[in-house]
């Protein structure tokens, strides 16, 4: 699995998101994802489903060292406090001793940045976590972030896929040593429907979505896209034989607008 570096971080360039997944389902999945190679399984407080995650990748058998391991601390647990604890919870519920990533999900005007970062550092501190990082902050709070964190951030987990522009952001990440990791990678789904991704798959003999992961993987971005379809995890998984041209990668670029957002998560917290 190729991966991508970031302040000491080594994330698995592809990894398995499991936003919506619940129950049996869910271990069902983790545990059918590490067995073709996967090594990378993201989840959050907000998902519910952390317990899930957790037993799948014990009855994966792959050794916990192995495995990549993203969870993220909701909005309403930002007071410092309620971050070390919340993140215990998450660890208990994960049957884990600590994560590889632990992010901040969105971020909070209502708790003091600088606060909640010093307990997230706190968090890797203690060895709850490997590496800390953010999720779904803007440009700006980016480089608030990195100004007032005592340790070293990893990555910014935002929605990118090629009809969002993120080109700020991800220039943001790169300037300041973050990786992107992108989520609703394959724009759920409605990758499919572009003609320009079909076309350019032809040549390779792989799908739109396939063309979509391995555009994002050649700027080094990090992908985890979600699927509740055992037969999607391979397809997502072949994506390193082959490379698409500068051609290609601009085609795909030119897809891209920066109201292009398609994820409504509903419960997160509007922020502009």
């Amino acid at each position: 699995m190729q991966t991508v570096e970031a302040n000491g971080a080594d994330i698995p360039a592809i990894g398995l998101g499991t936003w919506e997944l619940r129950g049996r389902a869910c271990a069902r999945l983790v545990e059918q994802a590490l067995r073709l190679g996967y090594r990378h399984i993201d989840t959050a407080q907000a998902y519910e489903n952390e317990r899930e995650v957790g037993e799948g990748v014990r009855a994966s058998g792959i050794k916990r060292s192995d495995v990549f391991v993203t969870t993220k601390v909701w909005t309403t647990h930002f007071a410092p406090n309620d971050l070390l604890r919340s993140t215990k919870e998450s660890l208990a519920r994960l049957r884990m001793t600590e994560v590889d990533l632990l992010l901040l999900h969105w971020p909070n005007p209502q708790v003091p940045l600088e606060e909640t970062l010093g307990a997230l550092v706190e968090a890797r501190k203690l060895g709850l976590t490997r590496h800390i990082g953010v999720s779904n902050f803007t440009v700006a709070l980016i480089e608030e972030a990195v100004a007032k964190a005592a340790a070293p951030l990893v990555c910014n987990q935002v929605e990118y896929h090629p009809y969002l522009e993120q080109n700020k952001v991800l220039a943001a990440c790169r300037a300041n040593g973050l990786a992107l990791v992108a989520y609703s990678p394959v724009a759920k789904g409605r990758v499919k429907n572009a003609e320009a991704l079909h076309r350019i798959g032809a040549r390779y003999e792989k799908t739109a979505a396939q063309v979509c992961l391995r555009w994002l993987i050649q700027q080094d971005v990090v992908a985890i896209p979600r699927t509740s379809k055992v037969e999607r995890l391979s397809e997502n998984l072949d994506v390193f034989d082959f490379n698409l041209t500068d051609e290609e990668m601009g085609e795909i670029f030119a897809m891209g607008t920066r109201g292009g957002r398609i994820t409504d998560f509903g419960f997160a917290p509007k922020w502009d």
